[in-house]
Parts: structure tokens; C-alpha cells; sequence
């Protein structure tokens, strides 16, 4: 017998932050909305660092770090159930006390300077491997790391960097050995903003705000270097690996609260006598949006729960971005023509929505990415089809 369901325990955590989402984050979103239209940020100063106080107050802090640093780590399948939750609202709230999981392999004194005081909310980070002409393609990265005495000097561009213009140290990647490269030749260091590096924002058509980041000639201590030199592709891979199935679990919650709003639209909506609920093109809508929803939940669980039990998640991890990125956008994209007109004004958040989903396709590795990913798998027998949990 296979048993789907959650635990006790982890049902009333899930209702528990549901119920805070919905009490206290949702009602921001006229307010976030309502900037938005007069060009100003989000939130106004303090409102997310308030909620964080507030989710503190009720265990939920540091959902992902390891109780020796003061966290609760639940582990990788609860955490996609809880930014399902999150991903009912587009205010970007998350709980604090948490940091970057390869940050935790900082040794004792970069522990001190920047893992416990990311925890505590005192730093913020980046990472930052992007660059101009290494997106998707990682192992292409240019920036460059040389050798000085005790220090190294780091030069090159990093790009869509998320937290860049705020962070005040980065999680950078550089190549240390340009004849070994991505096997073996590129290092993570952990750079100051004070050790002279620069961010310029780039405008996007959501409210992701990322950065550019510019080295140029900038001096790095040796025990800066995070791990091993030449081990920095083996983390940042770590890094990306975990974020896959988070994206697809953000896409399955904001999916159910757009699904939602379509469904009470329609029930209310009238047109030519009928409540448009009643026409069969808009049963069908709901209907598609509805199983495509049910699919990327369970790919989502599937992929964490192989992630929390040890086993390799990458492939699954793969197939459950990419389904949710395209699940997202083609559920915004039905419920924005459910609400007609209305969905296309800037006084309702589909638009919004519809924008901010529209990201999904691209980072963390875009469509082709991961189609290319899952096709490479199979054909080289990396995976075997027809497999049940192994």
C-alpha cells in the first residue's frame, strides 16, 4: 500500500502558514498593487521584516537550516509544501533564518562572518554564476580568478543576479584553472561588496529585480574561498539543484490561487443571460487548469521526497521545473481571458501575476534546458522509463 498523505503533524504546519498567508500577507497585495501603479516598490519599509517577526514568533523561522544553527529543518518535501503556500500570494515574503545550503559548508570563521549572520538577518548574499554569456550553459563562465601571494584577484561580470543590488557579500564562481574548467577548475569564493565589487539593477518587465555585478580586479583573501579550490562547480550545481524543485512547488500555489479566482469569476459572471461558467469553453478551461495543477503537485512531491530519502533527484527535479514553469503560464494565461478586459488591467493581479510567471520559463535553466536535460538521461541510459521508487 502507498500512502500519499502527510502526516498529522505535517498537515497542521501546512494549515498553520496557509492560515497566516491568507491572514496576513494577501491583504498587502492591494498595497503592493497600488504602488506598483504609482511606480514605487512593493512594500513599504519594515512590512516584510515585520511579518518575518511575527512568523518568528510562531516557530516558523529557519525552515530549511539545520537545528544546530537555531533552525527546524523539516527537509526538502515540507519545504515544497510550504512555498505552495507562499506561492498563493505574489507578495514576496519568505521566513527568515535561512541561508544559501552550500553557505552551510563554511568553515569556523567563515562561519562567524557570514553563515550565522545571514541566519540572523544581519547579511544578505547573492549567487552569483550567471553571466553574459553563460546562462543556461554554467560551465561556460569566463570570470576569472588569478593567484597573488594569499590573496586571489578576481575580474569579470556576473548578470541576473537575484539580491545583487541589496547583498552585501556574494556567493561568486570564477575560474581558477582555465585548462581543467568546470572539471575541476572553477573555485567559490565568498566576496565582500566592501572588497570592491559594484551592482547596476536591470530592469525587467516583473518585479524580479536582479543585477549586474562587476569585478575588476578585485582582491579576494585565501580563506575566503568557500570549500575546495577547484570544487565550485560541484556546488553551484547543488545550489541550482535545490531551487528546481522549489520553482515548480512556487508555480503549483500560485496556479491553485489564480485557478480559484477564475473559478468565483465565472460563477458570478454573466454574459448573453448565461453566467459564463455555464459555457463549455470555460469548463474546459477550468477543467485543463485543474489536472495540470494536480500533475505538477505530485511531480513536485515526487522529486522532493527523492531529494529528502538520498536518492538522485536531478532528473526528476528536471521534469518537474519544466512542467510547472509551463503549467503556470498557461493557467495565467486562461484565467487572465476567464476575466476578460478586467484580467488585462492593472486593477486586478492576473496581469501582474502573468508577468511574474512569465520568469519561471527562464531561470534555474530554461524550457530547452531542461527538455535538453531529460532527452540527454534517456538516450544515454542515465534513467530507465518504467521505474517505480527506486
Amino acid at each position: 500500500m502507498i500512502d500519499f498523505s502527510l502526516s498529522d503533524e505535517q498537515r497542521a504546519i501546512r494549515d498553520t502558514v496557509r492560515a497566516f498567508v491568507t491572514r496576513e500577507v494577501v491583504p498587502l497585495e492591494a498595497q503592493v498593487l497600488r504602488n506598483e501603479r504609482d511606480g514605487r516598490p512593493g512594500l513599504e519599509p519594515g512590512v516584510l521584516e515585520s511579518l518575518q517577526d511575527k512568523a518568528h514568533t510562531m516557530g516558523f523561522w529557519g525552515i530549511t537550516t539545520p537545528e544546530e544553527f537555531g533552525g527546524i529543518a523539516l527537509g526538502p518535501v515540507m519545504n515544497a509544501v510550504l512555498t505552495m503556500e507562499l506561492g498563493r500570494t505574489f507578495v514576496p515574503f519568505r521566513f527568515g533564518g535561512s541561508a544559501d545550503n552550500i553557505l552551510f559548508d563554511a568553515s569556523p570563521d567563515q562561519q562567524d562572518t557570514y553563515l550565522l549572520p545571514t541566519i540572523a538577518g544581519q547579511r544578505r548574499s547573492c549567487f552569483a554564476i550567471t553571466e553574459p554569456g553563460a546562462g543556461s550553459d554554467a560551465r561556460n563562465i569566463r570570470t576569472r580568478a588569478r593567484r597573488d601571494g594569499d590573496d586571489w584577484v578576481i575580474t569579470g561580470e556576473k548578470t541576473f543576479i537575484t539580491g545583487g543590488t541589496e547583498a552585501d557579500f556574494a556567493i561568486l564562481f570564477a575560474v581558477t584553472d582555465p585548462d581543467l574548467g568546470a572539471d575541476g577548475g572553477v573555485t567559490c569564493f565568498l566576496v565582500d561588496r566592501e572588497m570592491g565589487w559594484t551592482s547596476s539593477p536591470i530592469p525587467t518587465m516583473g518585479e524580479w529585480g536582479p543585477a549586474s555585478l562587476s569585478f575588476d580586479e578585485v582582491r579576494v583573501p585565501a580563506r575566503n574561498v568557500l570549500g575546495e579550490v577547484g570544487k565550485g562547480f560541484e556546488k553551484a550545481l547543488r545550489w541550482i539543484g535545490q531551487g528546481r524543485y522549489l520553482i515548480p512547488a512556487k508555480a503549483v500555489g500560485s496556479a491553485e490561487r489564480l485557478l480559484g479566482m477564475a473559478v468565483e469569476h465565472a460563477t458570478v459572471r454573466e454574459s448573453m443571460g448565461h453566467k459564463i461558467a455555464e459555457y463549455q469553453a470555460i469548463q474546459w478551461q477550468i477543467a485543463d487548469s485543474a489536472v495540470e495543477i494536480e500533475s505538477t503537485k505530485w511531480l513536485t512531491l515526487h522529486a522532493a521526497w527523492r531529494a529528502e530519502t538520498g536518492r538522485d533527484a536531478r532528473h526528476a527535479t528536471s521534469i518537474a521545473k519544466l512542467t510547472g514553469a509551463l503549467m503556470a503560464n498557461q493557467v495565467v494565461d486562461r484565467v487572465l481571458q476567464i476575466h476578460g478586459g478586467m484580467g488585462y488591467t492593472k486593477e486586478l493581479p492576473v496581469e501582474r501575476w502573468y508577468r511574474e510567471l512569465r520568469l519561471l520559463r527562464i531561470y534555474e535553466g530554461t524550457d530547452e534546458i531542461q527538455r535538453r536535460t531529460i532527452a540527454r538521461n534517456l538516450l544515454k541510459g542515465h534513467v530507465a522509463l518504467a521505474t517505480i521508487g527506486e
